[in-house]
């Protein structure tokens, strides 16, 4: 799945789409806009105009406006695999545009999910091969956590240091903190020098300082540097690999129940 950085690149170019009039949609996708039948988001925005582009966590929306009245927020998900595309003037930008998109081959036209068709004659698409990105109207929010990138140090000491659980597993816990995924949270944890199975509440507040810290500095990288691909362990995580910082083994095994790799020496 995306995590917050690919999310994030994505909601960056959905700026793009922005205060332009929309033509017209194509949402014959049943599948990819359930619970809308085809027509239904298209009826709802027409003549109206995407206000601001959103993220929390994974979760990305368009505020809209339809006959100058505010209208239903337009939800997007990338699924696994989706990219944004914005077409203006004959440019199109496009991501998030990580490893799983390079050498993608012949892009068939079925393959664009949702299109959304601009009075300017620009497009907004969701490019998704593997149909399994989302478009909804009014997204629910309710279960998603405190975004990763803007939670304050006091709030992630809070929550993350609450339960006996792994600390990997509050990391992945979109209630607790929304955007970290598989690779990020082994990432941040590498950062940290903080084994994958350590108890969260047994951390204290230093260590949860330190990985907050850490947190924030994989953050910040991934999104400069084009996604959590790009993380510096992300590449060691294989057998027979060693640790980049130390050299010793690299280890794998599942905590809160998803596969993990973590340095021997200083992550023991």
């Amino acid at each position: 799945m995306p995590e917050l950085p690919e999310v994030e690149l994505a909601r960056v170019v959905l700026a793009d789409a922005l205060n332009r009039e929309i033509r017209s949609i194509d949402d014959n996708d049943d599948w990819v806009c359930r619970p809308h039948p085809p027509g239904e988001i298209a009826q709802a925005l027409v003549g109206g105009r995407l206000t601001a582009a959103h993220r929390r966590g994974k979760t990305m929306w368009c505020e809209t406006s339809v006959r100058g009245e505010p209208g239903p927020n337009l939800g997007v998900h990338l699924g696994m695999g989706g990219q944004i595309m914005v077409t203006t003037g004959g440019e199109t930008r496009v991501g998030p545009t990580g490893p799983e998109h390079r050498n993608p081959g012949p892009r068939k036209p079925e393959w664009d999910r949702f299109t959304v068709t601009f009075a300017d004659g620009g497009r907004l698409r969701l490019f998704d091969k593997r149909r399994l990105g989302r478009v909804r109207l009014e997204p629910d929010l309710d279960g998603v956590g405190p975004d990763a990138e803007t939670i304050s140090r006091e709030d992630f000491r809070t929550r993350v240091g609450r339960g006996h659980s792994a600390v990997k597993a509050r990391l992945l816990d979109q209630s607790v903190l929304a955007g970290v995924g598989n690779l990020l949270a082994d990432e941040t944890l590498w950062q940290a020098g903080l084994c994958p199975a350590a108890p969260a509440d047994e951390l204290g507040a230093a260590r949860l300082d330190e990985l907050y810290d850490a947190l924030e500095q994989a953050l910040k990288a991934a999104i400069a540097n084009g996604g959590v691909h790009t993380g510096e362990v992300i590449g060691f995580r294989h057998a027979d690999a060693g640790c980049p910082r130390c050299a010793a083994p690299m280890v794998h095994g599942t905590v809160g129940g998803r596969s993990t790799w973590w340095c021997s020496a200083e992550q023991a």
